[in-house]
């Protein structure tokens, strides 16, 4: 895999200590590429027990010291100086009566500089998150950790109110599900009761729109289980939705599982599994109130907050991507170092081919559409990184793999589909076939075909075919090559694309 540069212009290591688990996420950037390089992951519990007590415990302290020490370790091992650290710490270290006792043993035993988040500082973090991941411009974001939860009010892309609550899933599970049997509907109805009256205070939340963006382990826990419930494919949760009716059946089936048994669940991790219940009715919880017929799942999380506000600090505040989708595609494109100057005379043919065949009436000219074909342009060979031979194969499986943040999966299915067919073969769905329908597979023909006959004009890498155009005519369509050179190759590329042209546009292709 290539590396997006040799000596990035930014490296950020961020060490997120939440309530439930500690993580260590390193990020590099540069050459106009951002990247996760590292990450280790530990499920400290640091939270454990304090409903009872208000302190951190013995064993989850002593069990973070050791976490903390490995991530020391790390740190200096990786070279990393102090301004490429940020250690931060959420809503059991910050609530803690004995917080001042650990942060010095910590500072002691391992040199780490920890910083407390405010409330406000945690859910800003995680409205940066999910803004900079998703399409989200008005609406709601959730971010749920062990020991809290955060609403953030967005509008026009801009945090307009922050709500917080100690209604983490840790917290919950401790104070209304302990135990480790199957869990009764009195006691699911008591934390319902209890978290629908805490988000009384949230008076913006049922008037702040339809879409609500959730972060952090939990949301994306359940995402990965509504996920293989549904039976879709394994393409990261980026864009998933968790509707009503999915979340309350994965709420009964869980509830009628001992807690030791609900990692057998598929999607649930083993450590998730003692308190995903709670943090699911949550969930459900904020959905209801709110009137939110679903959650969108991103990826990204508070130490990707933090990491966006490092990077974006010089495009304004709040520092956010000026376009998602865009930035998602060029930041991967460029990851994998692909060659600008063919992929954008690609992306050039493809789309004057796209407007003037909309323009004739054979297809709508959708503008997700178009977008969709361009992204395919730009990503159609960053496969080269691997290897020559069956490069259109390896760009499917690292657009697949690396996910574009601000795409629905079904985008990013048309999107690797048609990479992958943009050499030979009649596009198929294949193994993302769950995810397209009727629309999506018509989507993916007209986006396959129009990158392919790009790329047969393209064939040469020289950009001597300036332009195509189209001429509609009964049964017919008349493709006319603007060249600055001979045109035997391209139009002899061409010519092997009547068959999907057929398939795509009902109209035989003639070459000219």
């Amino acid at each position: 895999m290539a590396a997006p540069s040799d000596s990035p212009d930014l490296r950020l290591a961020v060490v997120d200590l939440g309530s439930n688990s500690f993580r260590l996420v390193v990020f590099e950037a540069g050459q106009g590429t951002w990247r996760r390089t590292d990450e280790i992951y530990e499920p400290v519990r640091i939270g454990e027990g304090m409903g009872a007590s208000g302190e951190l415990g013995k064993p989850p302290i002593a069990r973070a010291l050791d976490t903390l020490d490995v991530f020391a370790h790390f740190a200096r091992a990786s070279g990393l100086g102090a301004g490429e650290l940020d250690v931060v710490a959420t809503s059991a270290i910050r609530e803690a009566a004995n917080s001042a006792t650990f942060l010095a043993r910590a500072r002691g035993l391992t040199g780490l500089a920890i910083r407390v988040l405010s409330k406000e500082q945690e859910a800003h973090y995680g409205y940066l998150a999910a803004v900079n991941s998703t399409t989200l411009a008005d609406g709601g974001v959730l971010d749920l950790g062990g020991g809290s939860m955060q609403l953030v009010h967005v509008v026009g892309r801009h945090a307009r109110e922050t709500s917080s609550w100690r209604m983490g899933a840790v917290r919950m599970t401790e104070r209304f599900l302990p135990g480790g049997g199957p869990q009764k509907r009195k006691a699911l109805d008591e934390l319902r009761a209890h978290v629908t009256g805490r988000l009384e205070k949230a008076e913006w939340l049922p008037r702040c729109g339809d879409r609500i963006v959730g972060t952090g382990g939990t949301v994306r826990n359940l995402a990965a289980a509504v996920q293989r419930a549904e039976g879709l494919p394994s393409i990261g949760v980026q864009g998933q939705v968790i509707t009503l009716d999915a979340l309350d059946a994965l709420v009964e089936r869980l509830a009628g599982l001992p807690a030791a048994e609900r990692r057998s669940v598929p999607g649930i991790k083993p450590g998730r599994a003692d308190v995903i219940l709670a943090g699911a009715v949550v969930v459900r919880c904020v959905l209801e109130t709110g009137g939110f017929a679903g959650i969108e799942a991103t990826e990204a999380g508070l130490r990707e907050g933090v990491f966006f506000e490092r990077l974006l600090r010089d495009e304004g505040d709040p520092p956010l991507l000026e376009d998602v989708r865009r930035a998602s595609v060029l930041n991967l494109a460029a990851r994998y170092r692909v060659e600008p100057a063919h992929t954008e005379h690609v992306a050039r043919l493809a789309l004057g081919l796209f407007d003037e065949l909309a323009a004739a009436g054979l297809h709508d000219g959708d503008p997700i559409e178009r977008e969709l074909l361009w992204a395919a342009c730009c990503l159609h060979d960053i496969g080269m990184s691997v290897d020559y031979d069956d490069h259109h194969k390896h760009s499917q499986y690292l657009i697949l793999n690396a996910g574009l943040p601000g795409f629905t999966p079904a985008e990013l299915a048309i999107i690797a589909q048609a990479a992958r067919y943009h050499r030979k073969g009649m596009p198929d769905p294949g193994p993302m076939a769950p995810l397209l329908n009727a629309v999506g597979r018509a989507r993916l023909d007209r986006c396959a075909v129009l990158l392919r006959l790009a790329e047969d004009l393209e064939r040469a890498r020289d950009q001597a075919v300036t332009a195509a155009h189209v001429t509609v005519r009964p049964g017919e369509v008349r493709l006319r090559l603007e060249a600055e050179d001979a045109t035997a190759l391209p139009r002899w590329a061409a010519e092997r694309e009547v068959d999907l042209f057929a398939r795509a546009f009902g109209r035989d292709l003639v070459v000219r």
